[in-house]
């Protein structure tokens, strides 16, 4: 009876885990599709672009606030126990200036450089991080598994980059780019350890606690960025909010696509939240950080474009750290 209950808690764990892989895929998959179509997409007989493209980062918070508190007012039993509002302010700041600083980067060094940084190696800050500020500790074989990810990862897209592409790179800005991409990944290593040490400190706090706590702030900062700017500097630099409402409210069409877009994000980070709340941050990031590249293996395959050894060579490390990281919570599962 003992091994069946064990076999049967392992086998709920794998499909727990399952359905955070499929619900982060398909939700961000198709809210890249749809942030393409926003970015090239022409409205109105005019034929406009929007091109207020960072004001998609407050809508969504927005909408990722209001469905998480609708979550917890229909689903949550209580409150109590759960971490405070407060406890996210700071974490908040760098989840919303880290990818800012990613974009921002794609000024200086190209696209392809920009995602093997900033996209390939979320693991690792991840990992360090933790260890540095709050004293986590990963085995040699969870190191291992990261840097097999990151480096399969980043192998294959540098391997899809022509050599005209990597020539771009040497240029005078690159520095800064490269700069901008570390201090984004290093944003990002600290926002996932920190959302980490609020789940164990305060073990009751939901992940729709997570998601409301963490779009809650984000909304502030980005209105901040978004409205107040503007506001007080006539020449504000960023997005302007006010001109990205006037957009939506002359051209529906593009109101509509933004909010199927904020949608898809809310799903996004409710199978997000609760994989954070359930197998650590070090796991999400895997999840997030894997997506990317099994859509171009899956296109690549698909379209009839056939890998390279050396590709299909980054193919079989990926698998095989994210297999052997697999088996490692399924042995400290078992334990």
């Amino acid at each position: 009876m003992v091994a069946q209950s064990e076999a049967s808690g392992g086998f709920k764990w794998i499909m727990v885990l399952a359905f955070c892989v499929a619900g982060i895929w398909s939700a961000y998959i198709t809210q890249g599709v749809l942030q393409e179509t926003l970015s090239t997409k022409r409205f109105g007989p005019e034929a406009k672009r929007f091109e207020h493209l960072a004001f998609l980062n407050f809508a969504q918070n927005v909408v990722c606030f209001i469905w998480s508190y609708i979550m917890i007012k229909l689903w949550s039993k209580s409150s109590v126990g759960s971490a405070p509002l407060r406890k996210y302010c700071g974490v908040s700041i760098t989840n919303t200036i880290g990818p800012t600083m990613g974009i921002e980067a794609l000024k200086y060094i190209s696209y392809p450089a920009q995602q093997v940084l900033a996209k390939s190696s979320k693991m690792i800050p991840v990992m360090f991080m933790g260890a540095i500020l709050y004293g986590v500790k990963y085995t040699i074989p969870e190191y291992i598994c990261s840097f097999l990810v990151a480096g399969g990862v980043s192998t294959f897209a540098l391997l899809k980059t022509s050599s005209k592409t990597m020539k771009k790179l040497a240029n005078p800005n690159a520095p800064l780019g490269y700069t901008l991409c570390f201090l984004n990944l290093a944003f990002d290593g600290y926002t996932n350890s920190t959302q980490d040490l609020i789940k164990s400190r305060y073990p009751k706090t939901s992940p729709w606690d997570i998601m409301l706590g963490m779009n809650f702030w984000g909304t502030i900062y980005n209105a901040v960025i978004m409205f107040i700017g503007p506001l007080l500097f006539s020449n504000w630099p960023y997005a302007n909010g006010f001109e990205a409402l006037n957009f939506c409210g002359t051209h529906p069409e593009a109101a509509w696509d933004i909010l199927v877009y904020c949608l898809c994000g809310a799903i996004g980070q409710n199978f997000i939240f609760l994989t954070i709340s359930r197998f650590g941050s070090l796991t999400n990031t895997t999840i997030t950080t894997t997506r990317k590249f099994m859509s171009i293996v899956v296109s690549s395959v698909v379209s009839g474009n056939p890998l390279s050894a050396k590709q299909w060579g980054s193919v079989f490390m990926v698998f095989s750290g994210l297999s052997l990281q697999i088996l490692l919570k399924w042995k400290r599962k078992k334990a």
